[in-house]
C-alpha cells in the first residue's frame, strides 16, 4: 500500500482496512481478526482525538479571553436582575454558580496569563556578605535507616554529615551531601550537641523529620562507576571496633562477591553484596584498611596451630595417593604466613566474562578431599564422552613399561629434563613417589585445549594459585562429601588406597578425616571456589558436572579483571 504524503491517521486506517479486507477475502491466516480489530469503534474515537491533539500541537492557539472569570461573573450579575427570567437563564445562572464551574475558569485563566509559580519576595539590596545559603530538607521516616553518619568538628563543635550511604533514604533524596553542616534537627539547634545527641533527637522523631544544613559548597553530584570485587577473606562489622557505624557494616566472607558504589573514602568504601536483597549499600574497610588490620591481627595473635593442608604422598589421578593424617602435621607454609596472597591482596576485582566461540574452552580443575570421589568424577566424564572431555597427559621420569606409549598414558623425560621444567615453572603440579617424579605441565594442558576439547583435571588446592591464569582461565569445582550418614552409605562398599595397605575398606576415622579435611579445604580456599558439587551419588554428580561445566563454558561468569582481554 502506497502512502501519501500528509495524509492523517483516519485515512491511513482507511487504507490498511482495505488492504485487511481483500487479505480476510483470500482466508489470509489471522486477517479477520485484525479486521475486526481496526474496524472497532473505539480505536476510529481513539484515533481522531489523537488528530484533534497533533492539530492543537501544531496550531499553538492562544486564549480567545484571558479572563474569563471575570466574564463570567458578569454575566451571572446580569442574569441575576432579570425581571422574569427564562428557564434557560435560570439554568445558565445555576451553572455560572458552581463551584466546578468557577474552579474551571479561574485555571483558564492562570494558563492563559501563564501565571505557573509562586510570586518570591525581592532579594534584600543590603544582603550581609558572609550570609550562608541554609537548605531546608523534609525526609519521611520509614522502616528503612536514614543512610547518613556524622561527625563533630572538634576544633569548632560544628556537626557534620560524614557520609551518605548509597541507596539509602538520604542518597534518594538528593538533598543531603557528605560535608553539609546540620544546623537544627526538627527545630532543635544541634551546635555544641554531641553527635550521640544527634542521634538520640533523630532516634525519637516520628513521621517527617526537618533538616536545616549549610551545603558544602565542594560537593559534586557525579554518580561514581561501581566497581566488583571478590572478598578473599572474612569479615565481621559486628567485631570490628573502629568501624564508624557498625550497624551500617556489610558482613562478607571468603569468595563473596560485593558491589563497591562508593570509593571516595580512603578508609572506608561503600558496597553492596551480591545478589543484592536491598537498594542500600553498606560500609566495608578499604584495601589499606583492611590490610592493616590484617597485620595487626596477626602479629598480635599467639601461635596458631598449623593448618595447611599439603598431600604426603602424590596426587591420587595417578593412582599413586598415600592417605596421611592431617592432623598430625605442624611444619610452616608459605601460604600461612603474613605475606600470602590473601594478606597481600584483601580484594580481588572481578568482571563478567562469557567465552567468545573462537577462544578456547575454559580449563576445568576439581578440587576435593582424598576419598570424596574427584578421580572417580573425572574419569568417569571423560568415559562418558571421550570427543569432548580429556584429561592432560602428565610427566613421568620412572622407565617405560611394557604394553605404555610415550604421550598416551605418561610423557617419560629423563630426571634431568623433568628438573628443567621446574625451574622454568611449566609444571602446575607436581611430586615425588617412589624415587620418580610425576608432573602435569602447562604444555600438556595447551594441547588439549587446542584440539578444541575439554581439559579437566584434580589437583591440591595448594595448586589452585599457580593455575590462575589469563590463557587458562579455570573454572574450578570443589568436590564436597555428603552428610556423614550418607557417606556411610554410599562408601560402605568402596575401598581405599594406603602406603600400608593396597587395598581396604572406609573406617570410621576414614570418614572423620574426609569430612575434616574437606571442611579445612572449603574454608582456607573457598574464595578460589566457582562452584561447589555435593557427590551424594557418583551417577547424579556426574551428571551435575556435566551441567556446571556446560555454564562455564556457554554462560557469562566472574573472573579476575586481569585476565580480561585487552581492548
Amino acid at each position: 500500500m502506497a502512502e501519501r504524503p500528509h495524509a492523517t491517521a483516519t485515512e491511513l486506517l482507511s487504507g490498511v482496512l482495505e488492504e485487511v479486507g481483500r487479505a480476510a477475502s483470500r482466508n489470509a491466516g489471522g486477517a479477520e481478526l485484525l479486521h475486526e480489530l481496526l474496524n472497532a469503534p473505539w480505536l476510529h474515537a481513539l484515533l481522531q482525538v489523537y488528530e484533534c491533539l497533533l492539530q492543537f500541537q501544531r496550531r499553538t492557539p492562544s486564549p480567545f479571553l484571558p479572563y474569563a472569570s471575570g466574564l463570567s461573573h458578569e454575566v451571572h450579575t446580569h442574569t441575576h436582575t432579570l425581571p422574569h427570567p427564562s428557564a434557560e437563564a435560570r439554568e445558565l445562572y445555576n451553572i455560572l454558580r458552581s463551584p466546578h464551574i468557577q474552579a474551571v475558569l479561574s485555571s483558564h485563566d492562570s494558563i492563559a496569563q501563564a501565571d505557573y509559580g509562586p510570586i518570591l519576595p525581592p532579594i534584600p539590596d543590603e544582603l550581609p556578605e558572609d550570609e550562608e545559603a541554609m537548605r531546608i530538607v523534609c525526609l519521611v521516616k520509614n522502616k528503612q535507616p536514614l543512610g547518613a553518619t556524622i561527625r563533630k568538628n572538634e576544633e569548632t563543635g560544628d556537626i557534620y554529615i560524614a557520609r551518605v550511604i548509597h541507596g539509602g533514604l538520604a542518597d534518594r533524596s538528593g538533598l543531603l551531601h557528605p560535608g553539609d553542616l546540620l544546623v537544627e534537627v526538627n527545630g532543635n539547634p544541634v551546635g555544641g550537641l554531641e553527635p550521640e545527641q544527634v542521634i538520640q533527637i533523630l532516634i525519637q522523631s516520628q513521621g517527617t523529620i526537618l533538616f536545616k544544613v549549610i551545603p558544602n559548597a565542594a560537593s559534586t553530584n557525579d554518580s561514581p562507576v561501581p566497581v566488583y570485587i571478590r572478598a578473599m577473606v572474612d569479615y565481621c562489622p559486628l567485631q570490628d571496633t573502629i568501624i564508624p557505624c557498625p550497624d551500617a557494616g556489610v558482613a562478607f566472607g571468603r569468595g563473596d562477591l560485593l558491589e563497591v558504589v562508593d570509593q571516595t573514602d580512603g578508609h572506608w568504601w561503600q558496597a553492596r553484596k551480591l545478589p543484592c536483597t536491598t537498594s542500600c549499600a553498606g560500609l566495608i574497610p578499604s584495601v589499606s584498611m583492611l590490610k592493616s588490620k590484617q597485620r595487626e591481627q596477626w602479629w598480635s595473635q599467639p601461635l596458631q596451630v598449623h593448618t595447611c593442608i599439603r598431600p604426603s604422598g602424590f596426587r591420587r589421578s595417578f593412582r599413586l595417593w598415600r592417605r596421611t593424617s592431617y592432623r598430625r602435621r605442624r611444619q610452616s607454609c608459605y601460604s600461612c604466613s603474613p605475606n600470602s596472597s590473601a594478606l597481600a591482596n584483601p580484594y580481588e576485582e572481578v568482571v563478567t566474562y562469557q567465552r567468545p566461540p573462537q577462544e578456547n574452552h575454559r580449563l576445568i580443575v576439581l578440587v576435593g578431599a582424598s576419598g570424596v570421589g574427584v578421580n572417580e568424577l573425572r574419569k568417569r566424564l571423560i568415559k562418558l564422552n571421550p570427543s569432548t572431555f580429556q584429561g592432560a597427559v602428565p610427566h613421568t621420569t620412572r622407565p617405560i613399561r611394557e604394553g605404555e606409549e610415550t604421550g598416551r598414558e605418561y610423557h617419560f623425560v629423563t630426571k634431568e629434563l623433568f628438573e628443567y621444567l621446574v625451574c622454568n615453572h611449566r609444571f602446575l603440579e607436581y611430586g615425588e613417589y617412589k624415587g620418580h617424579l610425576y608432573g602435569t605441565s602447562s604444555d600438556s594442558v595447551a594441547e588439549v585445549l587446542k584440539r578444541g576439547q575439554m581439559c579437566i583435571i584434580d589437583v591440591e588446592p595448594h595448586s589452585i594459585p599457580a593455575l590462575r591464569t589469563k590463557t587458562l582461565k579455570p573454572y574450578i569445582v570443589f568436590i564436597k562429601p555428603p552428610s556423614l550418614e550418607s557417606l556411610k552409605e554410599t562408601r560402605k562398599d568402596a575401598r581405599v588406597l594406603t602406603k600400608f595397605t593396597v587395598d581396604r575398606p572406609f573406617t570410621e576415622e576414614d570418614f572423620a578425616e574426609l569430612q575434616e579435611t574437606s571442611q579445612l579445604m572449603e574454608s582456607k580456599y573457598r574464595q578460589f571456589f566457582d562452584s561447589v558439587l555435593v557427590n551424594d551419588d557418583l551417577q547424579d554428580a556426574c551428571i551435575q558436572l556435566c551441567s556446571i561445566i556446560q555454564q562455564a563454558q556457554e554462560e557469562p561468569q566472574w573472573i579476575p579483571a586481569s585476565w580480561r582481554a585487552e581492548e
